[in-house]
Protein backbone atom coordinates (compact mmCIF):
# COMPACT_ATOMS: atom_id res chain seq x y z
CA UNK A 1 0.00 0.00 0.00
CA UNK A 2 1.20 3.47 -1.01
CA UNK A 3 0.78 5.97 2.08
CA UNK A 4 0.38 9.60 0.53
CA UNK A 5 0.08 13.09 2.20
CA UNK A 6 -1.91 16.07 0.49
CA UNK A 7 -1.10 19.22 2.28
CA UNK A 8 -0.87 22.91 0.99
CA UNK A 9 -1.57 26.18 2.77
CA UNK A 10 -4.86 27.87 4.24
CA UNK A 11 -7.60 28.08 0.86
CA UNK A 12 -5.16 26.24 -1.61
CA UNK A 13 -7.21 23.70 -3.15
CA UNK A 14 -6.44 20.29 -0.36
CA UNK A 15 -10.07 19.38 -0.46
CA UNK A 16 -10.75 19.62 -4.39
CA UNK A 17 -7.72 17.54 -4.95
CA UNK A 18 -8.61 15.18 -2.48
CA UNK A 19 -11.86 14.54 -4.05
CA UNK A 20 -10.58 14.38 -7.46
CA UNK A 21 -7.84 11.60 -6.59
CA UNK A 22 -10.91 10.14 -4.54
CA UNK A 23 -12.86 9.96 -7.74
CA UNK A 24 -9.99 8.79 -9.32
CA UNK A 25 -9.46 5.56 -7.16
CA UNK A 26 -7.56 6.24 -4.47
CA UNK A 27 -8.45 5.69 -0.72
CA UNK A 28 -9.06 9.17 1.64
CA UNK A 29 -8.99 10.56 4.65
CA UNK A 30 -9.43 14.13 5.48
CA UNK A 31 -7.52 14.75 9.12
CA UNK A 32 -9.09 18.17 9.38
CA UNK A 33 -12.34 16.33 9.70
CA UNK A 34 -11.12 14.11 12.08
CA UNK A 35 -9.41 17.12 14.49
CA UNK A 36 -13.04 18.44 14.62
CA UNK A 37 -14.62 15.54 15.86
CA UNK A 38 -11.87 15.34 18.65
CA UNK A 39 -12.79 18.91 19.74
CA UNK A 40 -16.49 17.59 20.00
CA UNK A 41 -17.70 17.02 23.43
CA UNK A 42 -16.67 13.15 24.19
CA UNK A 43 -13.90 13.96 22.05
CA UNK A 44 -10.45 13.25 22.36
CA UNK A 45 -9.34 16.54 22.75
CA UNK A 46 -12.29 18.35 23.98
CA UNK A 47 -11.97 17.89 27.80
CA UNK A 48 -8.31 19.05 27.41
CA UNK A 49 -9.26 21.85 25.19
CA UNK A 50 -11.71 23.44 28.00
CA UNK A 51 -9.13 22.46 30.69
CA UNK A 52 -6.33 24.37 28.48
CA UNK A 53 -8.44 27.31 27.36
CA UNK A 54 -11.55 27.91 29.40
CA UNK A 55 -15.08 27.59 29.03
CA UNK A 56 -15.51 30.85 27.35
CA UNK A 57 -14.57 28.43 23.89
CA UNK A 58 -18.16 26.72 24.56
CA UNK A 59 -21.27 27.94 23.26
CA UNK A 60 -24.62 27.66 25.20
CA UNK A 61 -24.68 24.33 24.40
CA UNK A 62 -21.40 22.92 25.54
CA UNK A 63 -19.76 22.93 22.28
CA UNK A 64 -16.29 24.33 21.85
CA UNK A 65 -17.34 27.46 19.64
CA UNK A 66 -14.38 26.79 16.97
CA UNK A 67 -14.59 30.60 15.43
CA UNK A 68 -14.29 32.07 19.11
CA UNK A 69 -10.92 29.12 19.48
CA UNK A 70 -9.82 29.97 16.38
CA UNK A 71 -9.29 33.90 16.86
CA UNK A 72 -7.31 33.11 20.17
CA UNK A 73 -5.11 30.44 19.08
CA UNK A 74 -4.26 31.95 15.90
CA UNK A 75 -2.95 35.24 18.30
CA UNK A 76 -0.85 33.47 19.80
CA UNK A 77 2.29 30.88 18.74
CA UNK A 78 2.15 29.42 22.46
CA UNK A 79 -1.57 28.90 22.12
CA UNK A 80 -1.59 27.34 18.99
CA UNK A 81 0.83 24.85 19.77
CA UNK A 82 -1.20 23.69 22.97
CA UNK A 83 -4.27 23.41 21.23
CA UNK A 84 -2.09 21.01 18.32
CA UNK A 85 -0.41 19.17 21.29
CA UNK A 86 -4.19 18.31 22.15
CA UNK A 87 -5.63 17.69 18.85
CA UNK A 88 -2.67 15.97 16.49
CA UNK A 89 -2.09 12.71 18.95
CA UNK A 90 -5.91 11.98 18.47
CA UNK A 91 -6.03 12.17 14.81
CA UNK A 92 -2.61 10.43 14.68
CA UNK A 93 -3.71 7.58 16.03
CA UNK A 94 -7.05 7.61 14.23
CA UNK A 95 -4.83 8.25 10.79
CA UNK A 96 -3.29 5.08 11.74
CA UNK A 97 -5.37 2.78 12.45
CA UNK A 98 -7.38 3.74 8.97
CA UNK A 99 -4.29 3.19 7.20
CA UNK A 100 -4.05 -0.84 8.97
CA UNK A 101 -7.46 -1.50 8.35
CA UNK A 102 -7.46 -0.13 4.81
CA UNK A 103 -3.94 -2.23 4.20
CA UNK A 104 -5.85 -5.22 5.45
CA UNK A 105 -8.67 -5.10 2.82
CA UNK A 106 -6.27 -3.71 0.06
CA UNK A 107 -2.69 -4.16 -0.07
CA UNK A 108 -2.17 -2.08 -3.53
CA UNK A 109 -4.20 0.72 -2.33
CA UNK A 110 -3.11 3.72 -2.53
CA UNK A 111 -4.24 5.80 0.84
CA UNK A 112 -4.41 9.75 1.18
CA UNK A 113 -4.23 11.61 4.51
CA UNK A 114 -5.53 15.28 3.39
CA UNK A 115 -3.93 17.46 6.28
CA UNK A 116 -3.40 21.47 6.90
CA UNK A 117 0.06 21.17 8.59
CA UNK A 118 1.88 18.21 7.70
CA UNK A 119 5.23 19.43 6.82
CA UNK A 120 4.92 21.57 10.06
CA UNK A 121 4.22 19.28 12.53
CA UNK A 122 6.81 16.92 11.02
CA UNK A 123 3.98 14.47 10.00
CA UNK A 124 5.11 14.76 6.44
CA UNK A 125 7.85 11.86 7.57
CA UNK A 126 5.23 9.20 7.90
CA UNK A 127 3.90 9.25 4.65
CA UNK A 128 5.99 7.60 1.42
CA UNK A 129 4.81 10.49 -1.24
CA UNK A 130 4.03 14.14 -0.49
CA UNK A 131 1.58 16.23 -2.32
CA UNK A 132 1.49 20.11 -1.79
CA UNK A 133 -1.68 22.19 -3.15
CA UNK A 134 -0.48 26.28 -3.89
CA UNK A 135 -2.02 28.87 -5.53
CA UNK A 136 -1.50 32.65 -5.99
CA UNK A 137 -1.27 34.70 -2.04
CA UNK A 138 -4.07 36.77 -3.20
CA UNK A 139 -6.41 33.54 -4.27
CA UNK A 140 -5.38 32.10 -1.04
CA UNK A 141 -7.19 35.26 0.97
CA UNK A 142 -9.78 35.85 -1.30
CA UNK A 143 -10.89 32.27 -0.88
CA UNK A 144 -10.49 31.75 2.67
CA UNK A 145 -12.72 34.66 2.51
CA UNK A 146 -15.46 33.40 0.90
CA UNK A 147 -15.26 29.90 1.92
CA UNK A 148 -15.11 30.59 5.81
CA UNK A 149 -16.58 34.21 6.26
CA UNK A 150 -13.19 35.68 7.85
CA UNK A 151 -12.28 38.93 7.33
CA UNK A 152 -8.74 40.34 5.42
CA UNK A 153 -6.75 40.39 9.00
CA UNK A 154 -8.22 37.20 10.18
CA UNK A 155 -6.94 35.43 6.91
CA UNK A 156 -3.58 36.98 7.38
CA UNK A 157 -3.27 36.40 11.01
CA UNK A 158 -4.15 32.23 9.94
CA UNK A 159 -1.19 32.67 6.76
CA UNK A 160 1.49 34.27 9.30
CA UNK A 161 1.12 31.04 11.34
CA UNK A 162 1.34 28.79 9.03
CA UNK A 163 4.99 27.68 6.92
CA UNK A 164 5.41 30.20 3.39
CA UNK A 165 4.49 27.85 0.14
CA UNK A 166 7.86 28.59 -1.03
CA UNK A 167 9.35 26.76 1.50
CA UNK A 168 6.86 24.01 1.27
CA UNK A 169 7.73 23.13 -1.77
CA UNK A 170 11.17 21.95 -0.66
CA UNK A 171 9.18 19.04 0.74
CA UNK A 172 6.93 17.67 -1.74
CA UNK A 173 7.77 15.08 -3.96
CA UNK A 174 4.58 16.90 -6.19
CA UNK A 175 2.87 20.26 -6.40
CA UNK A 176 -0.09 20.78 -7.64
CA UNK A 177 -1.03 24.72 -9.20
CA UNK A 178 -4.42 25.15 -8.44
CA UNK A 179 -4.13 28.87 -9.59
CA UNK A 180 -6.30 27.83 -13.12
CA UNK A 181 -9.65 26.88 -13.37
CA UNK A 182 -10.79 23.25 -12.34
CA UNK A 183 -10.26 21.77 -15.35
CA UNK A 184 -6.39 22.61 -15.38
CA UNK A 185 -6.43 21.46 -11.91
CA UNK A 186 -8.19 18.28 -12.40
CA UNK A 187 -6.00 17.74 -15.66
CA UNK A 188 -2.49 17.89 -13.27
CA UNK A 189 -4.37 15.16 -10.64
CA UNK A 190 -5.04 12.64 -13.12
CA UNK A 191 -1.05 13.33 -14.52
CA UNK A 192 -0.68 12.81 -10.78
CA UNK A 193 -2.84 9.49 -9.59
CA UNK A 194 -0.53 7.80 -12.70
CA UNK A 195 2.56 8.61 -11.31
CA UNK A 196 1.35 7.32 -8.06
CA UNK A 197 -0.22 4.21 -9.51
CA UNK A 198 3.38 3.40 -11.03
CA UNK A 199 4.86 3.45 -7.49
CA UNK A 200 2.61 1.15 -6.23
CA UNK A 201 3.92 -1.69 -4.09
Amino acid sequence: MLRVGLTGGLATGKTFVGRALANLGCHLLQADALGHAALEPGGGAYQGAIEAFGREILDDGGRIDRRRLGLRVFASPEDLARLNALVHPVVIAQQQTWFEELERRDPRAIGVVEAAILIETGSYRRFSKLILTVCEPDQQIERAMKRDGLSREEVLRRLDRQMPLDEKRRYADYVIDTSGDKAGTLDQVARLYALLRSHEP
